[in-house]
C-alpha cells in the first residue's frame, strides 16, 4: 500500500497552515500561479488585479520622483544653500522614504492580519493604496500620526465592508481625511510642507506656505499675490513649490494620466469631465467676484491634478455607467473649487469633494440605469 503524503507545512493539514496566506501572497506576487479556473464560463485575460494595481504604482512613480527632488529643492531653499540637483533628490529620498515604509509597514500588516483571521488570500489593492498614502500628506508628518491614519483608513475603510473592491470611499483619502480632522496643525500652515535641515535655520522671507493658501489668504486669489509669492504659472505645473509630497508637479501627473489612459486602467471621461466641472465653476467665481484668479489657475493649484488623475478615477469607489462618469467627474470637479472659493475655512476642496462623491456614486449609477430603463420601455409602448 502506497504511504500517504504528508501536506507540506502550509498546505491544509501542516504545522504553518495558519501562516498560509502570507506565503501564499509572497508566492503570487513573485511569480504567476499555476491555478487556472477548472470549469464553468470563463473569459482568459492577461489582466488581472495584481497587474493593474502595478500599472497604478507605474503612473504613479513620476510624481514620487519628483516630489523627492521638490523636497530637497524646498529645504535648500529654505535655508539658502547652493545644492546640486543629486543632493537635493537624495535628501528628498531620505526624508520620504520613511513616510513609504511606514504606510506599508502598517497597511500590510493589518491586510496580512485580516486575511489570516478570515483565511483568505491577500489581496493586492494595497499595493496602490499604501503608495498614494505618502503622496499626498505632508513631508513633515510625524511618522506616529501617519501610522494611526494608515490603520484608520485600512481597519474602517476596507477591512470592514469587506476588503478591496467592496469599500465605499478611496481608503487612501481617509487617511488624509482622519490627519486632517484628527491633528490640523501638522495639516495646514506654513510650517508642514517643508522639512528644516537640523540645526539650520530659514532665510529672512522665506514662507513654506503653499500656493493655494498664500491665493486664499489674499482675499480674492488673485495672480499678483502668487507672483509675490515668487511663483509663476511655470512653477506651479513643474512643481518645485511647497505642497504634498506628490502633488506639486502638474507634469509629472500628466505622465502618470498617459501611462492609465492608454492602458485603459483609468476613466478619462472621469478626468475630461472633472476638468470641465472645474473650469466652470471658476469661470463663475470670476464673473461673481470670488476670485481674481484666471479659471485655468485652480487646475494646476493644490491637489486638483493629482485627485482628478489618481483618486476620482478610482474603479472602485467611483461611479461605473458610462454616462454616469461624466456625471460623476463634473461634480467632483466643480465641488472641489466651490469649496475653494466659497468656504472661508477651507482653502482645498478636492480631498472633500471626491470622498463625498464617492458616497454618492452609486446613486448616480441607479439614476443613469433607471433612466435608461425607463427609455427603453418607453420606446415599446409607443411602438
Amino acid at each position: 500500500m502506497a504511504e500517504e503524503k504528508k501536506p507540506s507545512l502550509f498546505e491544509k493539514g501542516g504545522k504553518l497552515y495558519w501562516l498560509h496566506s502570507s506565503i501564499d501572497a509572497f508566492d503570487t506576487f513573485l511569480r504567476v500561479p499555476g491555478t487556472v479556473t477548472a470549469k464553468g464560463a470563463h473569459i482568459r485575460d492577461a489582466v488581472d488585479l495584481k497587474r493593474v494595481m502595478i500599472i497604478v504604482v507605474i503612473a504613479l512613480i513620476p510624481a514620487a520622483l519628483l516630489g523627492m527632488y521638490n523636497t530637497g529643492y524646498q529645504a535648500a531653499l529654505a535655508v539658502g544653500a547652493s545644492w546640486g540637483f543629486w543632493k537635493m533628490f537624495w535628501y528628498g529620498l531620505l526624508k520620504v522614504l520613511p513616510l513609504f515604509i511606514v504606510s506599508y509597514a502598517v497597511g500590510l500588516g493589518i491586510e496580512f492580519a485580516d486575511a489570516q483571521i478570515k483565511g483568505e488570500e491577500v489581496n493586492e489593492g494595497y499595493l496602490v493604496t499604501g503608495f498614494l498614502i505618502p503622496l499626498i500628506v505632508p513631508v513633515d508628518v510625524p511618522l506616529w500620526m501617519l501610522a494611526l491614519a494608515v490603520a484608520f483608513a485600512v481597519i474602517f475603510g476596507k477591512c470592514v465592508f469587506g476588503g478591496t473592491g467592496m469599500n465605499i470611499w478611496n481608503p487612501a483619502l481617509l487617511a488624509r481625511a482622519f490627519l486632517f480632522f484628527s491633528y490640523p496643525s501638522k495639516m495646514s500652515g506654513s510650517d508642514v510642507w517643508v522639512h528644516i535641515p537640523k540645526g539650520q535655520t530659514v532665510v529672512d522671507g522665506f514662507s513654506g506656505a503653499t500656493p493655494l493658501a498664500v491665493a486664499d489668504e489674499a482675499g480674492h486669489h488673485t495672480v499678483d499675490a502668487l507672483s509675490a509669492a515668487g511663483w509663476d504659472w511655470w512653477s506651479l505645473v513643474s512643481g518645485l513649490v511647497p505642497g504634498s509630497v506628490g502633488e506639486t508637479s502638474v507634469i509629472a501627473i500628466l505622465l502618470g494620466a498617459v501611462i492609465l489612459i492608454w492602458t485603459g486602467v483609468a476613466s478619462w471621461k472621469i478626468m475630461v469631465s472633472a476638468v470641465a466641472g472645474g473650469l466652470l465653476v471658476g469661470w463663475l467665481g470670476q464673473i461673481a467676484g470670488a476670485t481674481a484668479l484666471p479659471c485655468w489657475y485652480q487646475l494646476i493649484l493644490g491637489g486638483f491634478a493629482f485627485g482628478t488623475v489618481f483618486m476620482a478615477t478610482d474603479p472602485v469607489t467611483s461611479a461605473q455607467t458610462e454616462k454616469g462618469k461624466w456625471i460623476y467627474g463634473f461634480l467632483v470637479g466643480a465641488l472641489a473649487v466651490t469649496v475653494r472659493l466659497w468656504n472661508p475655512g477651507y482653502a482645498e476642496g478636492m480631498m472633500l469633494a471626491i470622498l463625498l462623491m464617492n458616497t454618492f456614486a452609486p446613486l448616480i449609477d441607479h439614476c443613469v440605469v433607471s433612466a435608461a430603463t425607463s427609455r427603453r420601455i418607453g420606446k415599446k409602448k409607443t411602438a
